[in-house]
């Protein structure tokens, strides 16, 4: 069965995407955002840092990926979007009553279901513990929408170092269905070093 990796998106706004977004930035990523040559998956590891570089590490490793980026629906990471695009996708709030956000992840969502067929799994690399993602794309999924039962409990930052020493051992996760899963969890204790 394959599958298909769906990567939750970095926020816009933070300190981070503040400095990349800066008029008078002038390393190479701002430089080529502002030049509409930045891809979604560039932005967002620059943005997130550890998270979505371990996100973007791991599907290159274990399979194909599809980003959910707020506004436009799922996109490969090497989509390129302008600034004016980047900064319009940050003005949309990621919530599960916003239409903006959710109608076209619901479209994009269907047309994928229909064209992988009923054997295709969809791993989302998130957050479950909030319907903002899960209750659209188990609409669509169902039991075939899983995530990484090693993320329960863990931040953001734990769970790209764990994705990233996944590579490095070319050891995938283990995955279960988000639908009727416990989605809180005690949290484990920290990594220690590699």
């Amino acid at each position: 069965m394959s599958r298909v990796f769906l990567l939750s998106p970095a926020r816009i706004g933070g300190a981070r995407s503040n400095l990349l977004f800066r008029p008078e930035a002038n390393f190479d990523l701002a430089i080529r955002l502002r030049q509409g040559e930045a891809t979604v998956g560039e932005v967002y590891a620059f943005i997130s840092n550890l998270y979505f570089r371990g996100k973007l590490a791991y599907v290159n490793a274990f399979g194909d990926a599809l980003v959910i980026v707020p506004g436009r629906g799922l996109l490969p990471p090497t989509t390129v979007l302008s600034h004016s695009e980047f900064l319009a996708t940050g003005g949309i709030p990621v919530e599960e009553d916003n239409d903006a956000f959710q109608q076209p992840l619901l479209r994009d969502a269907a047309l994928l279901n229909e064209r992988a067929g009923p054997e295709r799994e969809y791993v989302l690399l998130g957050s479950v513990a909030t319907p903002k993602y899960t209750a659209s794309l188990l609409k669509i999924f169902g039991e075939r929408l899983l995530f990484p039962s090693e993320f329960l409990g863990r931040g953001d930052m734990s769970r790209g170092g764990l994705m990233l020493r996944c590579v490095t051992s070319n050891s995938e996760l283990a995955y279960q269905p988000v639908q009727g899963a416990g989605r809180r969890a005690v949290r484990p204790p920290k990594l220690g070093p590699p």
